[in-house]
């Protein structure tokens, strides 16, 4: 048997496996959302007729979950593959994709700063074209539930016989403040956190890039090296 050395350059094994690691929890993570997204449309018996998702006026929120979970999925498996087969084009697949969300999310959280205006009225358009499909879909009731609940339900009857009451009393029984509103003010109380899972994420993808970047070029060193 005979062993090779690279005197002038070798893969590190600890960047290698660091980002199989790094990738498999990527790869998990799209398996899950796949698993819950494709299990939510089978309750809803989209599966057996995909028709259903075309009668939907409003957004479906498993759509947001599938297309998390695909993307997720996949770059977790071309991380994965790349770094234990050292396949430069899959880890550079890899690379240039995180690079690009990375850039996107950069991008919309300085345009959404820049134009808040023009933000607020584009979300309350969104918002308002799905309250209208509230009833078609329960994922998106309980989306839209969930904006505005900030206090305990105490009608669940839809508001009913609410109106017999004093109407400085009607927040007491039912959510009078709209989703836009709720939304609103859930964001100057929240700014902190918001701004910590930004931020953890963007270094999540400084890391993984950084990853790739460096196996990519310790496997064209080595590359190098074989042809002198």
């Amino acid at each position: 048997m005979h062993y090779y050395r690279y005197s002038n350059a070798e893969v590190s094994c600890w960047y290698k496996y660091l980002l199989f690691s790094y990738n498999i929890v990527f790869w998990l993570a799209g398996v899950a959302f796949l698993g819950a997204g494709l299990w939510a449309w089978s309750e809803k018996g989209v599966l057996s007729d995909l028709t259903k998702v075309t009668r939907l006026h409003g957004i479906d929120p498993v759509v947001l979950v599938l297309i998390v979970g695909v993307v997720m999925f996949t770059l977790g498996f071309a991380g994965c593959v790349g770094a234990l087969r050292e396949n430069i084009c899959l880890l550079k697949f890899f690379c240039g994709t995180i690079v690009l969300i990375f850039f996107l999310e950069l991008a919309v959280a300085v345009l959404a700063f820049l134009f808040q205006d023009w933000v607020r009225d584009r979300f309350r358009e969104f918002f308002e074209s799905n309250i209208r499909a509230y009833r078609d879909d329960i994922d998106l009731q309980n989306l839209i539930d969930s904006l505005q609940k900030a206090q305990k339900v105490v009608n669940t009857q839809c508001g009913y016989d609410v109106r017999t009451q004093l109407k400085s009393k009607w927040d007491e029984f039912i959510f009078t403040k709209g989703c836009i509103q709720a939304l609103e003010g859930w964001l100057p109380r929240n700014i902190y956190i918001v701004a910590g899972i930004f931020i953890a994420i963007s270094l999540l993808q400084i890391f993984g890039i950084f990853l790739a970047k460096t196996l990519i070029s310790d496997i064209e060193a080595v590359k190098a090296g074989h042809h002198f």
